[in-house]
């Protein structure tokens, strides 16, 4: 997989992915991250990329010459599955989208900042607007970091166990059941003697009863879905 994020903070988007799990998966090959400084496509002295609304207001709009130059450049050399806005008003991202789009080959993720972008842009390239939840930052930066290490941990040969993201919270519109690891017993406290009896039809079973379970109690609105 193949992702060029355009943003104007390059330097605060770098850090995540030069540690964690992303950074073992770029280290493997499984995938490239290339960043795009939005100012390097602005034309004055300033590399201004933002300028006031048309018909007043509050805030700052980004403009679309910088956008729409750096986009079609990156059009040009490649074929994209997707061109990715991050904003408060896209669909809000989930776990049956983060395994849809792990199996794309390249994406383009675009950063928003101040009010957001010039119309235009949304309307000549995006096809796709994401949110990380109902809420606003100061930037696309972070949403787009939450965005790819949810895409980048599900591509195959990334996690070390890869049966371990299939059963995670939200895969099959569940949450997680209760985990435990050593000692058995802590302060009174025991692990369900199931976990202990290494029968794996019976402990597959009460995983699944707890998921549910857990699911009912905090987010039953999943299982409406």
């Amino acid at each position: 997989m193949r992702i060029d994020i355009i943003t104007v903070l390059p330097e605060l988007m770098r850090s995540p992915f030069e540690g964690s799990i992303m950074k073992r998966a770029i280290e493997k090959g499984l995938v490239e991250v290339h960043f795009h400084n939005l100012r390097d496509y602005a034309y004055d002295k300033r590399r201004s990329i933002d300028d006031y609304q048309f018909g007043g207001g509050a805030g700052m709009v980004m403009m679309i010459q910088p956008i729409d130059e750096c986009i079609t450049k990156l059009k040009s050399e490649r074929d994209y599955d997707e061109i990715i806005y991050m904003t408060p008003d896209g669909e809000t991202l989930n776990q049956p989208m983060a395994n849809k789009m792990s199996l794309y080959e390249n994406i383009i993720i675009l950063c928003g900042h101040y009010k957001g972008v010039d119309q235009r842009v949304r309307d000549l390239h995006i096809t796709k607007e994401i949110s990380i939840g109902d809420y606003v930052l100061s930037g696309g930066e972070i949403g787009a970091i939450v965005f790819c290490d949810a895409l980048i941990r599900l591509i195959p040969g990334v996690l070390s166990d890869e049966t371990s993201a299939l059963t995670d919270s939200f895969q099959d519109n569940l949450l997680s059941p209760p985990i435990y690891t050593r000692p058995a017993e802590y302060k009174g406290m025991k692990v369900p003697d199931v976990l202990l009896s290494g029968h794996f039809a019976n402990i597959e079973k009460w995983r699944e009863e707890k998921a549910y379970e857990h699911t009912k109690n905090r987010r039953p609105d999943l299982l409406e879905e």
